[in-house]
Order: C-alpha cells, then structure tokens, then sequence
C-alpha cells in the first residue's frame, strides 16, 4: 500500500470508482485495491507518486470541486512494516536522515484495529529526534498509520494528507 482512501461507510465501491478514474488519468492502469476490515478505509497500491498524486486531486477539486463526492481523506504513504515498535522506528530512522537542524515535527499516529499504545510508540521516536517538536506548525509529519497488524509509514511536509472537505471549505473563504 502506498495510499489510504477514506469514504464514507458503506460507499467503499464508489470511493474506489471514483479515485481509480483519477490515477488511470494521471497514469496508473492497474492501481490495486483493498478495502479493509474496517469500514470506510480502503488501502492502495499504485506506480506513481502517492505525494504527486495527492497534489493533482487538490488541484482538481480546486477546478471541478464536484468531481469528488466520496473520497474524503488521502494518506500517502512511503514504507510499510509489522506493526511492531522496533520495525515501526526502523523504519522512521531511514526515512528523517534529511532533517536540517531548524526543522521541526510532529509524530501523528492513527490507529485502527490494534492494541499497540499510541503514546508508547510517540516516546520511543521521539527520543531518538533531536530536532524541536511543534504540535501546531511542523515543517514535518511523521505520520504513522496502523492497521491491524500492518503499519504504514510516512514522512511528510504538514498539510500534505489530503482533506477532501477542508479543500472544498477553502473555496468558499
């Protein structure tokens, strides 16, 4: 999986029609799709830039707002692993090797479907980044998404996850 789709429940086919017409636009013939055990969460599996990907359905909304209707939220993500506090801080180790000194992060962990401890897994990365910590402004996410036994990874400038009603929202401001 490099993307997490969320719709709302019940509309998980639709959710899928909907974003595979946009990644067969951008490029992706054979995206692969799984719907989860959880309802409204639709893992994703495409050739192309989950980031990239993200950036052209925020510009498309801007000009056809309508051509999303149940899409709601768009995850991107870089690795997966075990859902496990070693493998998960493996993986984050790789992955902020190019923070500069100034940068600054927040650690977003999302959970479904699992008993490992939110907080457990925030202090055990956190003690191992020295950069400073801003809740409100990061330049940096590291986000962390469970699933079950499966956890998706990303690092990723704040403001990159895509709200699909927050996009919409801002039209009318």
């Amino acid at each position: 999986m490099n993307l997490i789709l969320t719709c709302p429940r019940h509309y998980e086919e639709e959710a899928i029609r909907e974003i595979k017409k946009f990644l067969n636009e951008f490029g992706d013939e054979n995206p692969e799709f799984n719907i989860t055990n959880m309802p409204g969460i639709i893992t994703i599996k495409t050739s192309l830039n989950p980031i990239n990907i993200i950036e052209k359905i925020r510009d498309k909304i801007l000009d056809e707002p309508w051509s999303v209707r149940y899409c709601q939220r768009i995850i991107p993500i870089q690795s997966v692993c075990a859902t496990d506090i070693k493998e998960i801080k493996d993986e984050i180790q790789k992955k902020i090797k190019f923070f500069k000194p100034e940068d600054s992060y927040r650690i977003t962990v999302e959970k479904r479907n699992s008993k490992i401890s939110s907080n457990e897994i925030i202090s055990e990365i956190a003690k191992d980044i020295s950069n400073k910590v801003s809740l409100d402004t990061p330049d940096w996410v590291v986000l962390i998404e469970i699933i079950e036994d499966e956890t998706g990874i990303a690092v990723i400038p704040n403001n990159t996850i895509l709200s699909v009603e927050k996009v919409k929202r801002s039209l009318s401001d």
